[in-house]
């Protein structure tokens, strides 16, 4: 009886399919899109505080183990010019980041069913929110404890003065490692609601996720203790997170059909 019903309600998503050339063309608008975010953000950046300002900011972690008058040095001839660049524009992106993330599911929005659309946006602010959480907890935590650690090993006949390349590149790198690692509860609640997995399947790969997260974090991070274990540890806790919340995220984003047929499909056989 239920299957008879189901099968005489008309798809919601019939007849919006569209040709391949229109899908171009929306991609196009959609990346246009986040190029003119990412513009904005970063000549309002540029404006306040500046590409000084945000170097002075993210060098505040090594120059509170150095010694007071000490400075980063520019070895690269074009480094003074292009290392502010690079660092506007990874914090433009960082700024535009959920005006990114609107954009990709605009472009996905259309084959989507309606009970799925209302919870694509909380999951953009979610995972907007992890990936910011992630570089904070780099900014104000994993750097000053990774530079403290690593100043105990420098001998006091070494003057510490890195270079604002070098550093440049290993923060930011921390930074996107981090920000995709707390993700972890974004790609944990999709695979349950697409039935990739089962929730039962992830707790029993509990244990070979924490081996997985450790062996992440000896990849992606420096080889110093502190910055790995601040990676690994996150991530398991995370994955614990990501497992109470697919059951909820599962049934909430369920459709009033499938939930009429889980209840009618007992009484219908």
């Amino acid at each position: 009886m239920a299957d008879s019903n189901s099968n005489n309600k008309e798809d919601e998503l019939a007849g919006t399919e569209q040709p391949f050339v229109a899908h171009l063309v929306e991609l196009r608008d959609r990346l246009l899109y986040c190029i003119y975010g990412i513009a904005a953000a970063a000549a309002l950046l540029a404006f306040w505080p500046g590409p000084a300002g945000l170097i002075d900011w993210i060098a505040v972690p090594i120059k509170a183990h150095m010694p007071p008058d000490a400075k980063l040095i520019a070895v690269g001839v074009f480094s003074p010019f292009f290392v502010p660049l690079k660092v506007l524009g990874m914090a433009a992106v960082l700024l535009a980041l959920p005006w990114l993330m609107y954009q990709i599911w605009a472009f996905v929005a259309p084959g989507l069913y309606s009970h799925e659309k209302r919870f694509a946006l909380p999951l953009i602010i979610f995972g907007s929110f992890l990936a910011y959480s992630g570089i904070a907890f780099v900014q104000f935590f994993v750097l000053d404890k990774m530079f403290a650690f690593i100043q105990r090993f420098t001998p006091p006949s070494v003057a510490a003065t890195p270079d604002i390349s070098s550093y440049v590149e290993s923060i930011l790198s921390l930074y996107i490692a981090f920000g995709l690692a707390f993700q972890v509860p974004i790609v944990v609640m999709l695979l349950v609601r697409f039935e990739m997995v089962t929730i039962e399947k992830l707790r029993s790969f509990r244990g070979y996720f924490i081996v997985l997260s450790f062996v992440v974090a000896a990849v992606v991070t420096p080889p110093d203790v502190i910055s790995q274990l601040a990676l690994a540890v996150p991530m398991c806790l995370l994955y614990e997170v990501g497992i109470v919340a697919a059951g909820y995220f599962s049934r909430a984003t369920k459709s009033e059909e499938e939930r009429s047929e889980e209840t009618a499909g007992p009484t219908g056989q």
